[in-house]
């Protein structure tokens, strides 16, 4: 099987995975503010990565669609890095 890697590359949104500094000082990628955004999640009132999560779990627990797979990813990947930035090393 052969794989042409250019087009491959140039496929790739490099800039979805790109921190950026919301307004109240919390770190996103670009991603994560997209779904965000899609959501209603209005992450830029929060003042901590706990306080996104609660917002998006409240949303998992009461809509029962099976399209929120992405929802539940950004969820997972905020939780992760809220934990080990909390975390006592």
């Amino acid at each position: 099987m052969e794989f042409d890697l250019e087009k491959i590359v140039s496929e790739i949104n490099f800039e979805s995975g790109k921190f950026v500094t919301c307004k109240n000082g919390l770190m996103l990628t670009n991603m994560e503010i997209d779904v965000l955004k899609r959501y209603g999640v209005e992450y830029e009132k929060c003042n901590s990565l706990k306080e996104i999560i609660y917002l998006v779990e409240d949303i998992l627990n009461e809509d029962d669609s099976s399209d929120l797979d992405e929802l539940e990813y950004i969820s997972s990947t905020i939780a992760e890095r809220d934990y080990y930035q909390n975390t006592n090393k």
